[in-house]
């Protein structure tokens, strides 16, 4: 049985912390290991390029995350773990895809609307400040996605669209050149996900500045766990969970009898001073060992980049490769030295083509449809807001029903009105002798 397709992107921006360790570290890991599962891990770095531009931070930050995730558990010949601009393949692709993307889709992308909401807010121009990049960044994720042939891409709800768009985008690719070149992705949203509080209790966040970084030493860690927001409630005076950042915390990292035993702890009044000691104790009880294994990997920098290079070899040699030969035959990017002297010559068509009809959606996100006669449009019809729309309006056609003003289709470059009859008289000539031919 052929495994289950899974692909995780680590965007590498910033330090990781103990909300990216909880909410996506660590189940990703533990998912890695499902007998069933073939998973992909890339740093994405091309995207971190979109608002990082800081070279040193840049390749600090690689490193950083490319050893926490090998600290945490990724096993490399097991998985397939690599870095983003190592594949030339990518962005290659990312190009084939921008030429079948709509720019309609592209301008309903989140991230864009936001950024041309926050302009007009302040008054400036629409796209002030704003990068190809930042408007790009859909075909870019949908080319990571596409090229391996994901099943299922885990990612928050905040990332839903970006999984649709490389479904449009790999289906219009699919469309424009006649084939199943790509299977169309499926977001794999977890609402049971843990997402932590930060040191005020908001979202943990680097925007936010409330972080805990992941492998901070010691005597960091207790330190930052003592700042951790709490109420004015004394020792001895009850202590509600809910809402508590620091009970969050704890019950990220400890078993449910511990949590249980926490919140009864919580219920008989314990201090802030004594619940931030056990948290303390709990989260580095399952940081230390990891911590341990980063500091090792972040002192031999040249074995993590020997690892990522080593991934991407491989991969490119089993799927990247192989998969943008086959793209670029698709297209027409081809070995001129392989053309035939008759197929340089324009075909000729044949007189007596049977008309056909088109169905196909544009990158407006409509349906259309249109009849021809070997290269010849006879007809051309308006966009309809689904397949079924369409497909009712061709069999309408088809039946003689063409209506009184054709106000939802015009009439090919010169065809007249007698010759779209005729066609749709031989079409209908045709169907009725392949059904004869079946009895």
């Amino acid at each position: 049985m052929s495994k289950t397709r899974v692909l995780t992107g680590i965007t590498t921006s910033g330090t990781p912390h103990l909300g990216n360790y909880v909410g996506a570290i660590r189940p990703a890991i533990a998912a890695s290991r499902a007998p069933d599962a073939e998973s992909f891990y890339f740093l994405a770095d091309y995207h971190s390029l979109i608002k990082a531009q800081d070279p040193a931070r840049t390749q600090r930050s690689t490193l950083e995350i490319a050893a926490a995730w090998l600290a945490c558990g990724l096993e490399p010949d097991k998985v397939w773990f690599y870095r983003q601009s190592d594949i030339p393949e990518i962005p290659e692709l990312t190009w084939l895809l921008t030429c079948v993307a709509g720019k309609g889709i592209l301008n309903r992308a989140h991230a864009y609307k936001a950024a041309v909401d926050k302009n007009r807010a302040e008054g400036e121009d629409d796209d002030a400040g704003i990068t190809a990049g930042l408007f790009m960044y859909p075909v870019l994720m949908a080319a990571d996605i596409l090229l391996f042939n994901a099943h299922k891409v885990p990612v928050g709800r905040d990332q839903v669209q970006h999984i649709e768009m490389a479904r449009d985008f790999g289906q219009r690719f699919n469309h424009v050149y006649g084939d199943e070149y790509f299977v169309l992705p499926e977001a794999a949203v977890d609402d049971f996900v843990a997402t932590l509080p930060g040191l005020d209790g908001r979202k943990m966040s680097k925007s936010y500045n409330n972080t805990i970084p992941m492998f901070a030493p010691r005597g960091e860690l207790k330190k930052l766990i003592a700042g951790i927001l709490t109420d004015s409630r004394a020792p001895g005076e009850p202590k509600v969970t809910e809402g508590s950042a620091l009970f969050q915390l704890y019950q990220a990292f400890a078993t449910p009898e511990e949590t249980a035993a926490f919140a009864q702890a919580f219920a008989d009044g314990i201090g802030w001073g004594d619940a931030k000691q056990k948290l303390f104790e709990r989260i580095d009880a399952e940081v230390a060992p990891l911590r341990e294994k980063y500091e090792a990997l972040m002192a031999k920098p040249a074995e993590i980049e020997a690892i990522l290079r080593d991934g991407a070899a491989r991969l490119r040699a089993v799927h990247a490769t192989p998969a943008l030969l086959r793209l670029r035959e698709a297209v027409g990017l081809r070995d001129l030295s392989q053309v035939a002297v008759a197929d340089v010559r324009p075909a000729k068509k044949e007189a007596g083509a049977v008309p056909v009809f088109k169905q196909y959606r544009d990158a407006d996100g409509k349906f259309y449809f249109k009849l021809v006669q070997g290269e010849r449009v006879l007809l051309q019809s308006v966009g309809f807001a689904s397949p079924r729309d369409a497909g009712q309006r061709i069999a309408a056609i088809k039946q003689g029903e063409v209506g009184d003003a054709a106000s939802d289709f015009m009439l090919g470059e010169g065809v007249s009105d007698e010759e779209v009859n005729a066609a749709l008289a031989a079409f209908v000539a045709a169907q009725l002798e392949g059904e004869a031919g079946k009895a």
